[in-house]
């Protein structure tokens, strides 16, 4: 059984093994393998070169063109065009490694074992991880037995919360985040899914995290979501989604996280209105917005006192499993952000170690 692994886990993979291994993720398209791997290595000083195996018909872009060497009358290889010049090591990423040619295959081969490409070693350090897809939708070579043993395999299956720690941190449409977080079947193509084929062609059209963040680039010029808007994103993400989202729109939040944590005491009383479901909500949309930082640093001190005093709000109004909530997510290491943030504050500290040891009592 392959090993799965969440955002967070699949970081740490990439932090802990020796550059010497190679790393394969099994996973559908969209979900965010080629954006963590990329975001990561350029924290690191690292380039990373990504190659796309299925839509690559010559081998040549990867190994480099064979020429005449006029000193010694033999045939080499040219670097290829992404080759290092200095010697730096790089990190290449072979996407759709299961839908490349057998050619290109064999040159893998070589990569994989002894980090070498027709005869050119990489530089020291360098780091080699491939990417397949799986499921019926495409079109798949089989791999060989004796090339996937030269990787670490894992199956990288992000979280619903991962893409909302990622949405927050990034500039994704609130109206896009508040969509999945109330309707988290839709950021992924459903297995099996019944969404309608496209005329005769037979093609489908499902959404995908990718999918969503396009909705986001699309919407953010367009303050109200036309009939022709509509049939616009339902091209980017299918039609059961963008009707989904559409409906959706017309919902208003009761309370946001920044009327809380700005702007507590004038907004506390629409607390009173909120059912647990709602609570559980808004309590996640609190430490999204803390962990993504979307206060400005000026601000920090009274988001701290507006989260305690949300919190003895919770407390006097006997609101215990909100605050086992917010707590358990505040712990979390995925939210390492919001809990430094509430670490800051001793008053929050105390509050909530309180509130633990008295459940544990």
């Amino acid at each position: 059984m392959t090993i799965r692994v969440d955002a967070k886990e699949l970081l740490d993979l990439l932090s802990l093994t020796p550059p010497e291994q190679n790393i394969m993720l099994i996973g559908k398209h969209g979900i965010g393998k080629s954006e963590i791997i990329t975001a990561h290595y350029r924290k690191q000083s690292m380039r990373v070169v990504p190659f796309f195996l299925g839509q690559m018909s010559d081998p040549g872009d990867l190994i480099g063109l064979m020429h005449k060497d006029e000193q010694s009358g033999r045939s080499v290889f040219l670097p290829p065009y992404w080759w290092p010049l200095a010697d730096e090591p790089i990190v290449l990423f072979l996407d759709e490694l299961n839908r490349a040619r057998p050619e290109i295959l064999q040159a893998v081969q070589d990569l994989s074992l002894n980090k070498t490409l027709a005869g050119k070693k990489l530089p020291t350090g360098s780091i080699v991880i491939a990417a397949v897809n799986e499921g019926d939708e495409y079109q798949l070579t089989e791999l060989d037995p004796a090339l996937v043993s030269r990787f670490n395999l894992y199956e990288f299956a992000p979280t619903v919360e991962d893409w909302l720690l990622w949405a927050n941190t990034v500039e994704i449409d609130p109206r896009v985040i508040n969509f999945i977080q109330k309707h988290n079947e839709h950021l992924d193509c459903p297995d099996n899914s019944a969404e309608e084929s496209w005329l005769t062609t037979g093609l489908v059209k499902t959404p995908d995290r990718r999918a969503w963040v396009k909705v986001s680039q699309f919407i953010k010029d367009h303050v109200h979501i036309e009939d022709i808007h509509l049939k616009i994103i339902a091209g980017m993400v299918g039609t059961s989604a963008a009707v989904a989202f559409k409906q959706s729109l017309g919902t208003v939040a009761k309370i946001t996280p920044e009327q809380i944590l700005l702007r507590f005491d004038k907004h506390r009383d629409k607390l009173k209105l909120l059912s647990l479901s709602e609570m559980t909500l808004l309590n996640e949309q609190i430490v999204f917005w803390l962990n993504g930082k979307k206060y400005k640093p000026e601000q920090a001190d009274m988001v701290r006192q507006n989260l305690l005093a949300y919190l003895k709000y919770l407390q006097l109004a006997k609101q215990n499993e909100a605050i086992a909530h917010i707590a358990s997510m505040i712990q979390s290491p995925k939210f390492i952000q919001a809990m430094g943030f509430v670490a800051e504050s001793m008053d929050l500290i105390n509050f909530l170690n309180d509130y633990l040891e008295g459940i544990q009592v």
